[in-house]
């Protein structure tokens, strides 16, 4: 979440800050739909304050790039150094099968395009 905002030149502090130029997160990868819990309080930064309080109930990392705000990769990195740090727990869904209702939901919605 940018609180620091310049209506002209856009956020004050650049993504790539926010991570050190890091491009990936430490340790495995996360999936878009892996469902993030906070796990403790204690985050050193805005970024990470704002995730653990919008992680007091899952959410995906999708979701959090929206609620923050910032791009995926950046939200990516961010939560490789909170797991790091103990701060939050993932679940993967990789694996998990959609039901089918959803799925001809899907296939209907596109169809409605």
């Amino acid at each position: 979440m940018n609180v620091w905002m310049d209506d002209e030149a856009g956020p004050v502090v650049r993504p790539y800050a926010l991570t050190r130029g890091r491009t990936r997160p430490s340790g495995e990868t996360f999936d878009l739909i892996a469902l993030v819990s906070a796990v403790r309080e204690g985050g050193s930064g805005p970024e990470q304050e704002a995730i653990l309080r919008a992680a007091q109930s899952p959410i995906s990392v999708a979701d959090l790039a929206v609620e923050l705000d910032l791009p995926v990769g950046v939200v990516q990195v961010i939560l490789g150094d909170m797991r790091d740090h103990g701060l939050i727990s993932v679940t993967s869904q990789v694996g998990s099968r959609p039901s089918e209702r959803i799925l001809k939901e899907v296939i209907n919605g596109l169809r409605a395009l």
